[in-house]
């Protein structure tokens, strides 16, 4: 088999693409012969050795990679509901970039027959619709019509979140970077988009929202977390899944300067401030999540549900080949991408 192996923090050239045996998987594992990887945010961040959990569960050498699609090829003896051949899907805390993966068969998911997604797109789909339903249906009690302000709204989680919301009955306003987002923001369902390469960002919000928004969703980080919570409405709630704007765009290297002046800009969130200002700060990071089944049974099955209802679109892909796994994270660190990026195990 092979798989991508990082051996310590770095750039590019840390992407090694290894040979290794083929694992055997455990009593209630799976063994997946992988065809699709998706390609998160967070894979970047563990290459630069930024990422905690990465460091935490796994440590050096690190395989990256949280979701994908394959086919089943062999169950742990303590497997059912799953049979060799089946088509699936699945997230994994790390290890997806890789031609085979054992995973817990709680974490794997059959595709269905005439499903309304392809495999690629389900490759594509479970971390960032994980991230964004925990963020409006595990952390907040929505009610229709409330005004929910996403950041980076044309990327993965940011195009869930528009879709989910809109389910929920809430009114949706899209923040992107460049002008050839915004169209992706309103197929997501985005109710007003703001493109902040043409436009004042925050006298824009205003405009669109006088009152404050009741919820803002910022995995930017320092660049708009203080002004995110300035706009929100009493008993609004900022909901914080990341820190992309700590990122250098260059070279693929951490720039640990920049690092160390962004992380003085971090805004510090005083609890009696909050208190007196009517307002909440929500923080997650769903790596941390893995041990609880019950909430990644849920979300999958409500997931599962509204796809096949055709109540979820799948983002737009942009195909990469499993070698040219820096390609990948050079363009997704570039911020131009829009939807999701995948690894293709046996591209054309």
């Amino acid at each position: 088999m092979k798989k991508i192996i990082i051996e310590r923090p770095g750039g590019y050239r840390r992407l090694q693409l290894k040979e290794c045996s083929l694992p055997a998987p455990n009593d209630n594992e799976v063994l997946v012969e992988v065809s699709t990887a998706g390609v998160n945010f967070a894979d970047v961040f563990i290459r630069l050795g930024l990422y905690k959990s990465g460091k935490e569960f796994v440590g050096w050498p690190i395989t990256p990679g949280f979701e994908f699609s394959g086919k089943l090829l062999d169950c742990g003896r303590d497997v059912d509901g799953l049979a060799p051949g089946t088509a699936v899907f699945g997230v994994t805390r790390f290890g997806a970039y890789a031609s085979h993966l054992c995973v817990p068969a709680r974490q794997v998911y059959a595709i269905p027959a005439g499903s309304k997604f392809t495999p690629d797109q389900w490759a594509a789909f479970p971390a960032v619709f994980l991230t964004a339903y925990h963020g409006l249906f595990h952390n907040l009690v929505l009610r229709p019509g409330m005004n929910i302000l996403v950041h980076s709204a044309a990327g993965g989680v940011g195009g869930a979140l528009l879709q989910l919301g809109r389910i929920a009955g809430c009114r949706m306003v899209a923040v992107v970077g460049a002008g050839h987002k915004v169209t992706t923001a309103v197929e997501y369902g985005a109710d007003a988009v703001i493109d902040k390469s043409r436009e004042n960002l925050w006298a824009r919000a205003e405009a669109v929202c006088p009152q404050g928004f009741d919820v803002v969703f910022d995995g930017n980080g320092p660049a708009t977390l203080k002004q995110s919570y300035r706009y929100l409405a009493p008993m609004g709630k900022l909901v914080t899944y990341g820190f992309h704007s700590m990122l250098s765009k260059r070279g693929g290297f951490p720039n640990y300067l920049k690092l160390a002046v962004q992380y003085c800009r971090v805004p510090r969130f005083n609890p009696l401030n909050m208190t007196n200002d009517n307002k909440s700060l929500i923080a997650f990071n769903l790596s941390y999540l893995f041990d609880r089944a019950d909430l990644l049974q849920e979300s999958m099955q409500q997931l599962n549900g509204w796809v096949e209802e055709g109540r979820i679109k799948a983002p737009p892909l942009q195909p990469f080949a499993f070698e040219n796994v820096a390609a990948a994270h050079h363009a997704l660190e570039s911020g131009t991408t829009v939807g999701k990026l995948i690894l293709k195990m046996n591209a054309d």
